[in-house]
């Protein structure tokens, strides 16, 4: 049994975190919820327990065996305290993603790098984690030379606050009322924003960076050539990704399907006679990654296209962040 803290347990990732640990029964002997002093005091139930909120400070972390960091700038201030407390911090925040010293883990990817930590785990971007489970065992099959990713991803990528805004304008336009963005710079509802997070280096956005250099990292390859476009849409939950993959070697579409439908959190859901496909609507809320429209790209020789679609609030965070405190057990 271990005694686990939940940073940010108010928010979005936070009360996923909540649901997750129940579903997979998780040993929780206490389980410690901290958040800021704005939530402070909340009371939530969970497992037939009444908890109430903790102001989140450096002595938090007293007797905690794990912490679930949900993001944001309280990782950078109060991780390295529950380090110090005797905890392993498991951080869904971008502070230690590229730290050398800090391992960077999808479990169905790279899960002996769990024994590398020393003290921080960091849990990947969420469409980083989605695309990386998807293209595990084409990596393993035939390797990877490059990567052209397109990314849809759905609001809940920005916290509950996303949700709120594409909601609250979804309401605001049906009333024929004013739409005034506030956590997206332009409206969302209805809209496409081709812009996640700040421009940097090349004009590429720092989501877009995230999954070039997480992605290299994770899979300890270097030199695989990864472009991505990311994309806000109008969808409440889940992410889609548009993903051309370039082999070392030559295999079969047969191959391909035969590899992801074997493969661990992959589900195969792709039959054109039927019109099958995934879509974010029915991949919300489970914890596997959907795969689709496999095909082969006729412009290269050794190309293929697929879609993929995963929940970014569970898989894409809290469950993948769960998954590496269980292999931590």
């Amino acid at each position: 049994m271990s005694n686990v803290a939940i940073v940010g347990a108010t928010g979005a990732v936070g009360q996923e975190f909540l649901k997750i640990l129940a579903e997979r029964h998780f040993p929780v002997e206490e389980l410690r919820l901290l958040a800021t002093k704005r939530s402070a005091g909340k009371r939530v139930f969970w497992q037939g327990q009444e908890l109430e909120v903790q102001e989140t400070t450096h002595e938090s972390f007293k007797g905690i065996d794990i912490a679930l960091f949900a993001g944001g700038s309280a990782s950078t201030e109060f991780a390295p305290s529950a380090v110090k407390s005797g905890a392993v911090v498991i951080d869904n925040s971008s502070a230690f993603r590229l730290d050398p010293e800090v391992p960077l883990v999808v479990p169905e990817v790279n899960p002996e790098d769990v024994k590398k930590h020393k003290g921080i785990i960091a849990n990947p971007n969420c469409s980083t984690i989605i695309m990386a489970v998807a293209i595990k065992p084409i990596f393993d099959l035939a390797g990877i030379r490059r990567i052209v990713v397109s990314t849809y991803q759905a609001v809940s990528g920005a916290g509950r606050e996303g949700i709120e805004e594409l909601e609250g304008e979804v309401k605001a336009w049906s009333k024929g009322d004013k739409i005034t963005p506030a956590v997206f710079p332009y409206q969302i509802a209805f809209n496409l924003i081709p812009r996640i997070d700040v421009f940097q280096e090349g004009d590429y956005t720092k989501e877009e960076w995230k999954m070039v250099k997480e992605t290299q990292k994770i899979f300890h390859a270097p030199d695989m050539a990864i472009t991505a476009t990311t994309v806000r849409v109008p969808v409440f939950r889940s992410h889609s990704e548009s993903i051309n993959v370039e082999t070392e070697k030559l295999v079969s579409i047969a191959e391909i399907r035969e590899s992801l439908s074997k493969a661990n959190g992959v589900i195969v859901d792709d039959d054109p006679s039927s019109d099958r496909y995934p879509m974010p609507w029915f991949s919300a809320d489970t914890d596997e990654v959907y795969v689709g429209r496999l095909r082969k790209d006729f412009s290269i020789a050794q190309g293929i296209n697929m879609w993929v679609v995963g929940d970014q609030i569970r898989k894409g965070a809290a469950t993948n962040a769960v998954q590496i405190a269980e292999l931590l057990l």
